[in-house]
């Protein structure tokens, strides 16, 4: 076996969301593995790339990032390769959630978790395969979905998220066929109840719940989510294109 089939060295990735929870963590993971970081982030994510650079002694950038417009997304593409010389992989994280019944979803409530959580995720896609394709380089892409595109959560309702992590992963499986002839392969995780920010602030009862209905009896942590974003990007899975890549401490099959 080779001994740097992991490796990112000498890479560039991209990660949507990388301000704080799965994106902050995985950053880190990936510039362990070499790979020097851009974070694109609504919020100014710049703090958090020093430390990424300092720590794992990669070059790492942030840049402020609207995915649901294309054209900021195009712009900020643009900026990265030019800064950083090139880009090769990257982790579509950034998403919403919005706990509230379907009878009571607004248009505007509707529309702006289907906006960031798949159009946002699209569009980020689209502009960095077409950085790829101009280029005439290979690269590969992780989307981040949900366990919540498989299964239907309870007892929070939640209908909007649902149904645009499905859409994620029939995106990733589209995409992934769509752009194999041009050396670009696409997958996505799906993880389970993980312990981070966003879920952090859900009501108590809600957390006990899932965490009594996990077989594990314990959320995830982003830090469980790393080691499968990196064989996606990897040399590891270079037969592995279209998979969506559960992780939920065995919820979704009991």
């Amino acid at each position: 076996m080779k001994s740097n089939f992991f490796s990112l060295k000498n890479k560039v990735t991209i990660v949507t969301g990388g301000a704080q929870g799965i994106g902050k963590v995985v950053s880190s993971f990936l510039a362990d593995a070499g790979s020097d970081i851009v974070i694109f982030d609504m919020n100014d994510a710049s703090n958090v790339a020093c430390e990424i650079s300092k720590d794992f002694g990669v070059r790492a950038k942030a840049y402020q990032c609207d995915v649901t417009n294309p054209d900021n997304v195009s712009q900020c593409i643009e900026s990265a390769a030019q800064e950083m010389g090139t880009l090769d992989f990257l982790f579509n994280n950034a998403g919403i959630c919005q706990h509230k019944d379907a009878m009571l979803c607004t248009p505007h409530e509707w529309k702006k978790v289907i906006d960031v959580n798949l159009n946002g995720v699209f569009f980020v896609a689209q502009a960095f395969s077409r950085y790829l394709i101009s280029n005439k380089k290979n690269g590969n892409i992780v989307n981040t979905a949900s366990m919540s595109g498989t299964i239907v959560n309870t007892p929070q309702c939640q209908a909007s998220y649902n149904a645009s992590k499905s859409a994620v992963v029939h995106l990733t499986k589209s995409l992934a066929v769509e752009l194999a002839s041009k050396g670009i392969r696409v997958n996505s995780i799906s993880p389970g109840y993980i312990k981070t920010e966003m879920t952090g602030t859900v009501r108590q009862s809600w957390q006990d719940f899932w965490v009594e209905s996990i077989p594990f009896k314990r959320m995830g942590t982003p830090e469980e989510l790393a080691g499968a974003v990196i064989y996606l990007l990897s040399d590891a899975s270079s037969y592995t294109s279209g998979i969506d890549l559960i992780i939920d401490g065995c919820f979704t099959i009991v």
